[in-house]
C-alpha cells in the first residue's frame, strides 16, 4: 500500500508526523510506502538525521497549509496547494491507497467529500471513533462530519459503524444503540424517532433500541449512533471528564495515603496509557470512496503510527466493500 500523511497538519507537525512515519518500519511490508505531504525543505531537514528512510518514505511537496481556525471550504479554495488538499487529490488520482491527517478536521472532511465522493448508496459520510471502556471498545458514529442529519443518515451510520467494529474489533454481531434522552420508543426528537423506525426494520443491524449517554460505559451496546453535533459534544466531554476525574482521584488518594504516592502515580500512568487516544490511531471517515483516517490534533508519533496500521487493516478487511454490499440490500438504499 501507499499511505499518505499530511505532514503539516497536527499541533506538533511535522516532527510527530515524521516520527510516526519512521516508527511504521517495524510492521510495513517490503512493498508498502509512506508518502509525507508538506513543505519539502522542512521535511528533508527533519529527516536528514535519520538513516534508511529513503527505503520506504517519499516526499510530495505542498507549499501551503491550512490552520486549525480557518474556515474549511474557503481555505480549500484559497489554498489548493495545501498539504491536506494535495493529500486527498493524490488519493483520488490513485497515487495513494489511504490518507491520514491530524490537521483541520473540517477541511479534511470537505476535501474528502469533494474529491473522493461517496461510496455507492451512502447518503452522508460519518466519522467513527473507538472509545475504550472498562467493558470493552465502543464505536461512536458520527462525531463531527455531519451536524445536520436526517433519519436515513443515522440509519446508515449504524450499518457502517457496525461493519467497521465487526472487522476491526472482531465482534461477530455488534449491538447497535441509538443515542437518545431515554430508552423508551417515544423518547427523543423527530430525528431520533425517525431513525429508530428505520433501524428497527433493518435486517443488517443488531439494533437494541434507544440508549442513554451513561450506556456508553456500561456494556449495553457496542455501537452508538448519533448526529455529528451531539457526537462531537460527547467526544469532547469524554476527553475532558476523563482527564479531570483521573486527576482529582489521584490527588485525593495521594493526599490520603502519601506513603503510597509513587504507586498511585504509577497506576495513574498505566490508566492514562490504556485510554490514550494515541493507542487507537485515528477515526475513519466511513462512507467515502477511499480510506481517510482522521487523527486528533495533538496526536504524537504513536497516534500517527497506529493510524497507518489502522489504514492497512481497513484495506485488508475490505470494510468499504462490505459497506457497499450491505447498503445495496438495505431498505433505505
Amino acid at each position: 500500500m501507499r499511505i499518505g500523511i499530511d505532514a503539516m497538519g497536527g499541533d506538533q507537525a511535522p516532527v510527530q508526523e515524521i516520527a510516526g512515519a519512521l516508527a511504521c518500519r517495524e510492521f510495513l511490508s517490503p512493498d508498502d510506502r509512506i508518502v509525507l505531504v508538506g513543505d519539502e525543505s522542512e521535511l528533508l531537514a527533519n529527516l536528514s538525521e535519520h538513516d534508511g528512510w529513503h527505503d520506504y518514505i517519499e516526499i510530495r511537496h505542498a507549499g501551503q497549509m491550512i490552520g486549525m481556525n480557518e474556515t474549511p471550504v474557503e481555505a480549500l479554495r484559497s489554498k489548493p496547494d495545501s498539504s491536506v488538499a494535495v493529500l486527498v487529490k493524490m488519493h483520488k488520482d490513485g497515487e495513494l491507497d489511504a490518507c491520514i491527517s491530524a490537521g483541520n478536521t473540517g477541511a479534511y472532511v470537505a476535501a474528502a467529500q469533494m474529491q473522493l465522493r461517496r461510496l455507492p448508496g451512502v447518503h452522508r459520510p460519518g466519522i467513527t471513533i473507538l472509545t475504550p471502556t472498562y467493558m470493552g471498545l465502543v464505536a461512536i458514529c458520527d462525531v463531527g462530519a455531519n451536524v445536520n442529519c436526517r433519519p436515513q443518515h443515522l440509519h446508515q451510520y449504524g450499518i457502517m459503524a457496525s461493519v467497521y467494529l465487526k472487522a476491526i474489533g472482531d465482534i461477530p454481531s455488534p449491538r447497535v444503540g441509538l443515542l437518545s434522552i431515554g430508552e423508551e420508543d417515544q423518547k427523543g426528537n423527530e430525528l431520533v424517532r425517525g431513525a429508530r423506525e428505520l433501524m428497527k426494520a433493518e435486517e443488517n443491524l443488531n439494533f437494541i433500541g434507544n440508549v442513554e449517554g451513561r450506556d456508553l460505559f456500561t456494556g449495553v451496546c457496542d455501537v452508538v449512533v448519533t448526529d455529528g453535533f451531539v457526537g462531537n459534544v460527547v467526544l469532547k466531554l469524554m476527553e475532558g471528564m476523563a482527564e479531570g476525574v483521573l486527576t482529582a482521584i489521584l490527588k485525593e488518594v495521594a493526599e490520603a495515603m502519601p506513603d503510597m504516592a509513587r504507586l498511585v502515580k504509577q497506576a495513574g500512568g498505566e490508566i492514562v496509557n490504556k485510554y490514550d487516544y494515541n493507542e487507537y490511531g485515528g477515526a475513519p471517515l466511513l462512507g467515502v470512496r477511499g480510506i481517510c483516517i482522521i487523527c486528533h490534533g495533538a496526536s504524537d508519533h504513536r497516534g500517527i503510527k497506529n493510524a497507518v496500521r489502522g489504514a492497512i487493516d481497513l484495506s485488508k478487511r475490505q470494510v468499504n466493500e462490505t459497506i457497499v454490499k450491505l447498503l445495496s440490500g438495505s431498505k433505505d438504499s
